[in-house]
C-alpha cells in the first residue's frame, strides 16, 4: 500500500492489482488536491475502508483472487461502509457487466484507458455529492440534539411555573408567602426564555465547544449558586414536607464555567433527587477538591441507584430507576447532557452510593482564572 497526501479536498481509495495502473491514478489525483490511498488486492482495500472509510473507492472491476463485485458486496454488508461511493474502473465495455456493476451498487464506472479529464470530472462529482451528505446529515443531527437540550431544559423551569401557579390558584399557602410563589414564577419564565435564547444563538455542539475555549473568561460563584438552588427547590421541598439543606464554606473561590450553565446542571440534579427520592431531605454542599478544584455535591437519603445500573447511569435515554416517576416526561437525556456540559468545561460529574443509603451525585470543576 501505499499513500500521497495533498491538501486534501476529499480522500480516495484506489483499489487496482496493477501498480502502473495505481500510479498513473494517484498521481493525477494527488496533483489536483485529493489524499489518496492505494490497494492492490480487494482483501487490503477492505481492511483499509474498514478501518477509515473514504470519500470515495475506484475499484478494478477484474481483479484476481477477491475481485471487484466481490470487494462490492463485502462492502455493502458492513453498515459503516453502506454508504460509501464506489466507481467502477474496467476495461470492459460489456452492457450485461456494467449492469451488473450498477446492480452490486456501484454509482458510476470509467472506461480504461480513461481520459484525465473525464476521470477528475466524475470523481469531483461523486465526492461532492457525498461532502454534501454528510454535511446535510451533520446538521440534520446537530438540530435533533438542539431540540433534545431545549426539550430537556425547558422542562425544570416549567415545572417549578406549575408548582408556584398551582399553589396560588387552589389558595395553598399564607398570604405572607404569595409574593415568594409570585418571584419563582417570574426566575422560571425568565430562566426558561433565557435557555431558548442561548439555543438561538448557537447550535448546541458549538456551545459546548466555546465553553471549554473561553472558560477562562467565565465564572460561577459557588454560594452564589446554592443560594439560587435554595430559592427554587426550598419551598418545593417544604410542600412536601421534606427539607432543602444547603452548605457551603465561608471562602471558596468561583468555579470556570458560565454560571447559568452550572444552574442547569444541579437543578437537573435536585430535580431527579425530587424524583426518585420523593421522602428525602436533600442536601447541598460545596467542598474543595484536589488543589485547584473544586465540587458542589447534591446527595438524598433514597433508594440510590442499584449496582446493575450504575454503568450505564449516563449514557443517553437512560433513567435512573426502573419505575419512572414522570409518567413518561422525562426523557433520559439529563444526565448524559449534565455530564458533556461538566466535561467540557474541563470538570466530570460522577454517581456514589452514600455511606448509610442514598445517592450522592458529584460536580467537580476547576477553579476560575483570577482576572488582572
Amino acid at each position: 500500500m501505499t499513500n500521497s497526501t495533498a491538501h486534501a479536498s476529499g480522500s480516495i481509495l484506489v483499489v487496482d492489482d496493477q501498480p502502473a495502473n495505481l500510479r498513473v491514478v494517484s498521481a493525477l489525483l494527488s496533483r489536483h488536491g485529493y489524499e489518496v490511498i492505494t490497494a492492490d488486492s480487494g482483501e487490503e482495500a477492505l481492511a483499509i475502508a474498514s478501518e477509515q472509510a473514504p470519500d470515495l473507492m475506484l475499484l478494478d472491476m477484474i481483479m484476481p483472487g477477491m475481485d471487484g463485485f466481490a470487494l462490492l458486496e463485502r462492502i455493502k454488508q458492513r453498515p459503516e461502509l453502506l454508504r460509501l461511493p464506489v466507481v467502477f474502473l474496467t476495461a470492459a465495455h460489456d452492457r450485461e457487466l456494467l449492469l451488473r456493476a450498477f446492480d452490486a451498487g456501484a454509482v458510476d464506472y470509467v472506461t480504461k484507458p480513461f481520459m484525465p479529464e473525464e476521470l477528475l470530472a466524475r470523481v469531483n462529482a461523486h465526492v461532492g455529492l457525498k461532502q454534501t451528505r454528510d454535511r446535510l446529515e451533520r446538521v440534520a443531527r446537530e438540530r435533533q440534539e438542539l431540540v433534545n437540550l431545549v426539550a430537556h431544559d425547558l422542562k425544570n423551569p416549567l415545572t417549578s411555573v406549575l408548582f408556584a401557579s398551582d399553589i396560588l390558584v387552589h389558595n395553598g399557602t399564607r398570604p405572607e408567602r404569595i409574593p415568594r410563589y409570585l418571584e419563582m414564577i417570574h426566575e422560571s419564565a425568565q430562566d426558561a426564555l433565557g435557555y431558548i435564547k442561548r439555543y438561538l444563538e448557537a447550535q448546541a455542539d458549538s456551545v459546548l465547544s466555546r465553553q471549554h475555549a473561553e472558560s477562562g473568561d467565565v465564572s460561577a460563584p459557588l454560594p452564589e449558586v446554592l443560594a439560587w438552588l435554595s430559592r427554587r427547590y426550598g419551598l418545593q421541598l417544604e410542600g412536601r414536607g421534606m427539607q432543602l439543606r444547603v452548605q457551603a464554606p465561608p471562602r471558596c473561590k468561583p468555579v470556570a464555567i458560565d454560571d447559568l450553565v452550572l444552574r442547569q446542571v444541579a437543578e437537573n440534579l435536585v430535580s431527579n433527587a425530587m424524583k426518585y427520592a420523593p421522602d428525602s431531605d436533600i442536601e447541598i454542599s460545596v467542598r474543595g477538591s484536589a488543589p485547584g478544584f473544586w465540587q458542589l455535591l447534591v446527595e438524598d437519603r433514597g433508594p440510590g441507584i442499584p449496582a446493575s445500573h450504575q454503568r450505564e447511569l449516563f449514557k443517553p435515554f437512560t433513567r435512573l430507576g426502573e419505575i419512572d416517576p414522570t409518567d413518561g416526561m422525562s426523557s433520559g437525556l439529563g444526565l448524559s447532557l449534565a455530564r458533556q456540559i461538566v466535561s467540557n468545561a474541563g470538570g466530570q460529574l460522577w454517581y456514589e452510593d452514600r455511606d448509610g443509603g442514598g445517592a450522592r451525585f458529584v460536580i467537580e470543576l476547576p477553579e476560575a482564572a483570577e482576572r488582572g
